[in-house]
């Protein structure tokens, strides 16, 4: 069988289309698979102690593996990458989800819930397309990366702004810090 030079460029493109694709599946299935490992752990190994500083420091890590993913050049660093990024976003979700839960009266309860759902919902639609606007103004690369720096900076900021939360040792009441007094108006 003989190929004319315009049939091997058309084999060839599709063939290279083919594994893009394959590759672009595999990048968007490896959080999700961070994930679920993550929350399988969890459901055997439940977190016990200094919750508010590893909610921070899974922060701080998906920070790092963004940063990484934004750099890597390699498909199985960039897949191990997505995979933290993933296991370390399910790691303080679980941990900022609890705290909510637990510590919020009774009262109020739902309403903190409704809002925080509202916000949590509205965050990452927002954040799609702030990713967008800036990746379509300085590139992908750079965008990615400012990402991951923005992620750790918000770690030092909450943990300067918000002690209690840092200071979080359980998911037990008395494991929370009291707040802060705060100063008459």
């Amino acid at each position: 069988m003989h190929f004319s030079s315009e049939r091997r460029q058309e084999v060839d493109r599709g063939i290279l289309e083919e594994q893009l694709y394959r590759g672009l599946g595999h990048l968007r299935a490896a959080p999700a698979v961070g994930a679920t490992l993550t929350a399988a752990y969890f459901s055997m190994r439940p977190l016990r102690h200094n919750v508010g500083a590893k909610m921070l420091a899974a922060v701080g890590v998906f920070g790092g593996a963004t940063i990484l993913f934004g750099v890597s050049r390699w498909m199985p660093l960039s897949l191990a990458c997505l995979a933290l990024l993933g296991a370390a976003d399910m790691f303080s979700v679980y941990v900022r989800q609890s705290l909510i839960q637990l510590y919020t009266p009774d009262e109020m309860r739902g309403r903190v819930g409704a809002v925080s759902s509202l916000f949590v919902s509205a965050s990452n639609e927002l954040g799609e397309a702030e990713s967008g606007f800036l990746g379509a103004v300085i590139g992908p690369v750079p965008a990615v990366i400012a990402g991951g720096v923005g992620a750790i900076a918000i770690v030092f900021l909450w943990s300067w702004w918000f002690p209690e939360l840092r200071l979080a040792k359980g998911f037990e009441a008395s494991d929370l810090p009291p707040a802060p007094p705060e100063e008459p108006a």
